[in-house]
């Protein structure tokens, strides 16, 4: 069992692998393609992808960082509301907000033609959303909850106190929030920026609608516009090591917030340390701080896609009722979508979720070699969340090029290009890393004495196994197959180039009749998007609460 785990979790490294690899056997022709992307493509990608990631970095510590400090450090009206609904935008993907900000901002749009006719201006009011800019915005917009999540367990565990103690020192209310409590939340604020930025450098929707030049766009043209796939492998490559470069960071901050939160407080439990009142102007203030990332970020998106949807299943604009033809065409190939999405989504999580408790069950009963051998497999499959969905598709169809060439008769290109395998096997290189963490932090609260009570009572490895084990993780076991099901039914640019022939998710129609300007029919699969991201955020909420 410990070699077949190990072995399948090298398999799960193989992408990663074949862009690395396709350095190794570098040649006359890959320099030379090198050295026409150094002159031609790669410093836009460069300029445009820093640009992003800086403007974003910073958009995301600003608000994560003021939301978590106003809910955790002051009280006021609604606090217990924002609390959990300053998760809300993590439902949203970024590709969604870009297609229901482009139709309620563009020039042709009902916003700007009814201001034009109200107040005379001629041209455009607003610059096109879509641009560099727009892009940080709903970048922003949907990725801060991952710096307010971590920077509001920060405060809570570590700044009342001090916030106290320097209040008793006579420090004034703005020094006792910017000097104490935010420089206490600093490794939240990286580890939460860390992990914005891998989404910001992962996502192809925003870029491709947008036209930006980024890396993952470049890849995606490359391989499949260009054909070329050594540049494509560059491309991922150096892609890779950047977001490499982020999980270092991402975990060395994650390991700073564990020593700080491991670290004794003399005033841990003080009454006096609870968050201070807002009343008037300053509560108004900490409403705009908290209700304005919720507004843009969930709430307005959603009802400009409810009124899409509705001008394209239930009525004009003039009130006029659709076609029922057209509506009745239109919920058949949406169910279409969304089964062959839930199929999917269903099997990765399903396939996801038993690789994750074998390999956590392995783990746990290991020692020595073997166990060292298995940490080093889990933190190979535990990598695969931090790896580009088109970075993860280059590189399957880079070693199974590799392995065609070399044996023709195993039909490798065969089983993996656009096939449902081949997509799975997608899924679960870049999901079984949640799937894992989730099953093993349920691990950790299951006492090592219950398998030796097992044991000494005659229990083998299969039954304890089945019988103890399994139902004490039943919640965490669902909550992870939950995860990598909502993962998996956001997914866009692995599902785009390895998709089988014909079968469209409901992320890859969005994105196809956003493209093609039919952002009217794009809503309703947005919406199932949304509505499926919803699930985690309220387990995340009942979690919060309860704690």
């Amino acid at each position: 069992m410990r070699g077949l785990l190990i072995g399948l979790a090298l398999v799960l490294a193989l992408p990663v692998l074949g862009v690395l690899g396709a350095w190794v056997v570098i040649d006359a022709q890959s320099l030379a393609v090198l050295q026409q992307q150094f002159e031609t493509v790669l410093p836009s990608y460069a300029r445009q992808s820093l640009a992003l990631v800086l403007a974003v970095a910073l958009g995301v510590a600003v608000v994560g960082g003021a939301t978590a400090a106003a809910v955790t450090l002051f009280d006021f009206h609604g606090r217990r509301f924002f609390e959990w609904a300053l998760l809300l935008p993590l439902a949203m993907p970024a590709y969604v907000l870009a297609y229901a900000y482009t139709d309620a901002l563009q020039y042709s749009g009902p916003l700007q033609i009814g201001l034009r006719a109200l107040t005379g201006a001629k041209g455009a009011l607003w610059p096109d959303v879509r641009s560099l800019g727009g892009a940080v915005l709903l970048f922003v917009a949907c990725l801060y909850p991952y710096v307010y999540l971590l920077a509001r367990t920060a405060l809570a565990e570590q700044a009342a106190p001090m916030m106290e103690a320097a209040r008793l020192l006579g420090a004034p209310l703005r020094r006792r929030v910017l000097e104490v409590a935010l420089p206490m939340a600093r490794p939240a604020l990286a580890a939460g920026v860390a992990l914005a930025l891998m989404e910001t450098l992962a996502d192809y929707g925003v870029g491709a609608y947008f036209g930006l030049t980024t890396f993952t766009t470049g890849i995606y043209k490359a391989w499949l516009v260009l054909d070329d796939h050594v540049a494509a492998a560059q491309l991922a490559s150096v892609l890779l090591a950047v977001v490499a470069l982020l999980l270092w960071a991402e975990q060395r901050a994650q390991a700073r917030i564990r020593f700080a939160a491991n670290r004794p407080s003399a005033q841990g439990g003080s009454v006096a340390s609870r968050p201070l009142a807002l009343r008037g102007a300053q509560q108004a203030l900490a409403w705009l701080v908290c209700g304005l990332p919720v507004l843009v970020g969930f709430v307005l998106p959603v009802a400009w896609l409810v009124r899409l949807l509705w001008r394209e299943t239930g009525g004009g604009d003039d009130g006029a009722a659709a076609s029922p033809v057209l509506a009745a065409s239109y919920l058949v190939r949406f169910v279409g979508w969304a089964g062959a999405s839930f199929r999917l989504a269903a099997a990765a999580a399903l396939a996801a979720v038993l690789f994750a408790l074998l390999l956590a069950f392995t783990l746990r009963r290991s020692q020595g070699r073997r166990a060292r051998w298995l940490r080093g497999a889990a933190h190979v499959v535990s990598l695969g969340y931090a790896v580009p969905g088109a970075v993860v598709a280059v590189g399957i169809l880079l070693w199974t090029g590799m392995v065609q060439a070399w044996q023709p008769q195993w039909g490798a290109a065969a089983l993996v290009t656009g096939t449902t395998f081949g997509l799975l096997y997608a899924y679960m290189v870049r999901f079984t890393a949640v799937a894992l963490q989730s099953v093993q932090a349920g691990y950790s609260r299951v006492p090592a004495s219950i398998d030796e009570s097992a044991r000494l009572l005659g229990a083998g490895r299969r039954r304890t196994f089945v019988e103890l084990h399994l139902p004490l993780l039943g919640r965490t076991t669902i909550a992870a197959a939950l995860l990598v099901f909502v993962d998996t039914m956001k997914e866009l640019p692995a599902t785009l180039v390895l998709r089988p022939f014909g079968s469209d998710t409901l992320a890859v129609v969005a994105y196809q009749f956003a493209r093609d300007e039919r952002l009217a029919e794009a809503a309703m699969p947005s919406l199932a998007i949304v509505a499926v991201g919803l699930i985690p955020v309220m387990l995340l909420s009942r979690a919060l609460r309860t704690r």
